[in-house]
């Protein structure tokens, strides 16, 4: 049963009057709960997190450390599935995050793990939608309204732009940059940029100026541009340019996290 909270401000706790929290709810310290916001069963809220006003929290959830909700966003809300009914499944997110106003990320399935998982240092811009059984990586930039059918994962490092849809089952690579508006119906490789829509997406080489802002060497730059040049560019089948790259090398350990995300795709990655 959730309960009228009565004005909490310690040092360990800020809550505001009108929040409904529920007595099986959890929280760390230092923590604040803004106007409206409503706090569900089995949800444990870690320290230091700014939640609110005008929230939404479904347990069962577990929350990290220094997190920010802005406002007007409805997490660990059942998955928007029709084989589920009412399972016990969680959504975890990490520490240092940042989601901002109409943001929904939902619950688990059975049938995909049980489990939503939220890395840690992402932003999550207005509107964006994460829905069953996704699985976030760290340092995750997803502007507005992008939104990710069920069993999706994002690798780290990864920006995805506004508007942005993408397939269920489908990967986006680390370090990957996907243009907005773009529809993905396959996986997007890392490193590389992808923008498109739907069977018109392509690949527009690899992102080398993110890749600099990032530290990246211009080596290791160089090395992944000649392997892209491979795959894309001369014609050759995908193991025929996947060996011809290992062969002729400079074999980076980037290059290699390229070549394996190739090899596992099972839905195809846009060419």
């Amino acid at each position: 049963m959730l309960r009228e909270s009565p004005r909490l401000m310690t040092s360990s706790a800020s809550i505001h009057p009108t929040a409904l929290i529920s007595p099986r709810a959890s929280f760390g310290k230092g923590i604040s709960v803004g106007p409206y916001t409503v706090i569900g069963d089995q949800v444990v809220i870690g320290d230091s997190n700014r939640l609110g006003p005008h929230l939404v929290f479904e347990g069962p959830i577990r929350i990290g450390k220094n997190n920010h909700f802005t406002g007007h966003s409805c997490i660990g809300t059942p998955p928007q599935d029709l084989k589920y009914h009412g399972e016990p499944t969680e959504l975890e997110i990490g520490d240092n995050n940042v989601v901002r106003e109409f943001v929904t990320i939902n619950r688990g399935t059975v049938g995909g793990g049980g489990r939503t998982t939220v890395g840690n240092h992402n932003l999550l811009m207005t509107g964006v939608h994460i829905a069953h059984d996704c699985h976030i990586g760290s340092h995750v930039i997803m502007a507005n309204a992008a939104t990710l059918a069920g069993h999706v994962d994002i690798g780290d490092h990864s920006t995805v732009g506004a508007f942005v849809g993408v397939h269920q089952f489908c990967r986006i690579g680390v370090h990957a940059f996907v243009g907005g508006y773009s529809v993905l119906t396959r996986d997007a490789l890392p490193f590389v940029k992808t923008v498109g829509d739907r069977n018109d997406a392509k690949t527009y080489d690899i992102n080398s100026i993110g890749l600099e802002r990032k530290g990246f060497s211009a080596d290791c730059i160089a090395a992944l541009k000649k392997a892209y040049r491979t795959l894309f560019r001369k014609g050759f089948r995908l193991q025929e340019a996947i060996d011809r790259i290992r062969h002729e090398g400079p074999l980076t350990e980037e290059v290699e996290i390229l070549l394996r995300f190739a090899e596992t795709s099972e839905r195809g990655f846009v060419r």
